[in-house]
């Protein structure tokens, strides 16, 4: 087959066939018919994707590499940051977040054992496992409603001399408000992490200028999970303008190692064995000297491949999700009889990663999503409505310790009880929205 070819050649032929493949047997577009299942979300992708991946198969580097590198730049580019780390999922961005305000490097503004972050409960786990794993101590405050995010007027009642930061997440793309949480992090000196991951795209107008959510705070984390606003199948990214917390995130993300070189390359520090590191021999190999507890947490090439081809798409995921979003909520219109409806926060625009609802009183939520998912259309809770609920609190919540609220938690409770969410990712179309409006119209007929 490849006889009289060079392998330049070869490649360019194997992958005309694997786009041509994709073209037959991918995205066949198929007319929605009442009664389809919708899922809350799924992957958007052409031969691109697909292109890309057997192309860094074809390479066999496998690790991170060249994709790795393009797909760094790419979004640091578009969120205009400064620096990005590839890793391989949202979870492991939030921890190496988190960690990365443990380091010794930081001073008397890291984070120790002990110390507090405030938080919220109504969210995902992994935004705040990483300071629980680790001993420090997460403050619990309220959400609102209809915006689902931190309570501000809670902040500074959650203050104490042990807080060292904020960590938070934006909610299915409405983000809190930057503006009071980055004011009470400058007050008091306080690391601010924002939990992006169900956010990207998402824009907020601080102090008169517009910027991207996950760029305000001293750092913010995304997801590539196939749900999430784009994808890899596995993945995450955490990025950054601070250059002493890119280089102990990298530190972090790459076992811990004091040296910067990436996988493959040695001694672009030009010292490679010159140098002296703690008690270790003079000259000792810097790629293998340590300068934190660290993970490897690096994404695979194969992965950043298609994220790459993702982000060239990434515009139009988050204008159709708009699209989405504003087609549903005018469906839904008069219903608030019966739903609260989604609200923005003031002074953002944004990437919608899901549509929230909570029943009103008297409207049984459980019965709602019966009919819902019954008529084919997926649903979901608010992640863990209220994590300090579940059973990995058990422990914690039978001692008391290892973690405080502040105040009562209502909104949370009520999220826990009457929330629940449909999707309005970009592969919905019209047809597909103004069906689940008219399912939740029925639902509480």
């Amino acid at each position: 087959m490849f006889e009289n070819k060079t392998e330049a050649q070869a490649r360019e032929e194997i992958l005309a066939m694997v786009a041509e493949y994709a073209d037959r047997f991918h995205n066949q577009t198929k007319e929605f018919s009442p009664g389809d299942r919708i899922p809350y979300a799924s992957r958007v992708y052409d031969k691109q994707e697909m292109v890309n991946l057997v192309d860094s198969s074809l390479e066999f580097w496998l690790t991170s590499g060249r994709y790795t590198d393009e797909f760094e730049k790419k979004l640091a580019e578009y969120l205009h940051v400064r620096y990005c780390s590839l890793v391989n999922s949202g979870s492991s961005a939030n921890l190496v977040a988190f960690m990365a305000l443990t380091s010794p490097l930081l001073g008397e503004r890291r984070v120790k054992r002990g110390d507090e972050i405030i938080t919220v409960a109504a969210g995902f786990p992994t935004t705040v496992t990483p300071a629980i794993q680790y001993g420090a101590v997460p403050v619990f405050v309220d959400v609102t409603i209809p915006q689902y995010n931190i309570d501000v007027s809670m902040l500074e009642a959650a203050l104490s001399e042990k807080t060292k930061a904020v960590m938070l997440a934006h909610t299915l793309g409405n983000p809190f408000d930057l503006q009071a949480v980055k004011e009470f992090c400058k007050k008091h000196d306080l690391w601010l992490v924002e939990d992006n991951c169900d956010a990207l795209g998402t824009r907020y107008t601080i102090d008169g200028e517009e910027k991207f959510t996950g760029t305000v705070g001293d750092i913010g984390t995304s997801s590539f999970y196939p749900p999430h606003h784009m994808t890899m199948g596995e993945g995450g990214a955490v990025y950054t303008d601070n250059a002493l917390l890119n280089k102990i995130i990298r530190s972090f993300r790459d076992w811990g190692r004091d040296c910067v070189c990436p996988s493959g390359c040695d001694n672009l520090c030009g010292h490679r064995f010159d140098r002296q590191y703690g008690e270790l021999p003079l000259g000792y190999d810097h790629k293998y000297v340590y300068s934190h507890f660290g993970y490897n947490l690096k994404a695979t090439d194969l992965q950043a491949s298609i994220g790459c081809a993702q982000l060239e798409k990434f515009p139009s995921f988050v204008e159709r999700r708009k699209h989405n979003f504003a087609r549903l909520k005018a469906g839904l219109a008069g219903t608030e009889d019966a739903y609260i409806l989604p609200v923005a926060c003031e002074h953002s625009d944004p990437s919608w990663f899901g549509f929230l609802l909570t029943c009103q009183e008297g409207v049984d939520r459980n019965k709602v999503v019966k009919y819902v998912e019954e008529k084919g259309v997926q649903t979901r809770m608010l992640f863990a409505g209220n994590l300090i609920k579940h059973p990995c609190f058990d422990e914690m919540r039978a001692s008391g310790t290892g973690y405080r609220v502040v105040g009562e938690l209502e909104n949370t409770e009520r999220i826990l009880r009457d929330t629940f969410w449909v999707g309005v990712y970009p592969g919905m179309n019209d047809e597909m929205i103004d069906f689940m409006a008219k399912t939740i119209r029925e639902a509480v007929r």
